[in-house]
């Protein structure tokens, strides 16, 4: 039964897809309205939190220590979405300063819309490596780049969706020992 609901949750991850920095949003928004929208984003990959994903501690805290832009006027535009993303997806497996050392390396190579779309774009693609292996389809795990910065994203990345994975397996086997209980 949970190999099942295993196969099924890696389908899923083949689907999973970020919005690029074209479909994010012109307008500038307020706080709520972009704790709101990452939520939408990211629930699908953090699922089952037991906390809240972001908060607006949380993005006043990350203006405060300047990992993310101060907002124009309360106000916060696609650039503050891209940087929350990535950060939110990030903190699963880093610490905060980490995070920041990994977004200073990617925003030294790229423009922040590049380096933002660059993310997104390794995040699905380790996504559909965790769906292969548990699959039982052949993996590649070569590098697409030799970029020394581009090596340490790809390799957060690859840390975050392996946890992923972890987890489900331990929901899938706790949701087993409550069904043996019954």
């Amino acid at each position: 039964m949970e190999d099942t609901k295993l196969r099924s949750w890696a389908e899923g991850l083949k689907e999973l897809r970020l919005p690029r920095w074209e479909e994010l949003p012109e307008l500038e928004l307020y706080m709520d309205q972009v704790i709101t929208l990452v939520d939408r984003y990211l629930a699908p990959l953090i699922e089952d939190e037991k906390h809240q994903l972001l908060s607006s501690a949380m993005v006043n805290n990350y203006v405060k220590h300047k990992l993310v832009p101060p907002p124009n006027k309360k106000r916060y535009n696609r650039n503050h979405l891209a940087y929350l993303i990535a950060i939110t997806l990030l903190k699963q497996v880093f610490a905060i300063p980490d995070i920041n050392e990994l977004i200073r390396m990617q925003l030294a190579i790229n423009e922040p819309k590049d380096a933002y779309n660059g993310f997104c774009t390794v995040q699905e693609e380790a996504l559909i490596q965790v769906a292969k292996i548990v699959l039982g389809e052949e993996v590649s795990l070569t590098r697409r780049s030799k970029d020394f910065y581009y090596l340490a994203m790809e390799s957060a990345v690859a840390s975050f969706t392996q946890k992923m994975l972890a987890e489900k397996i331990i929901q899938l086997d706790k949701e087993k020992e409550g069904e043996n209980d019954e």
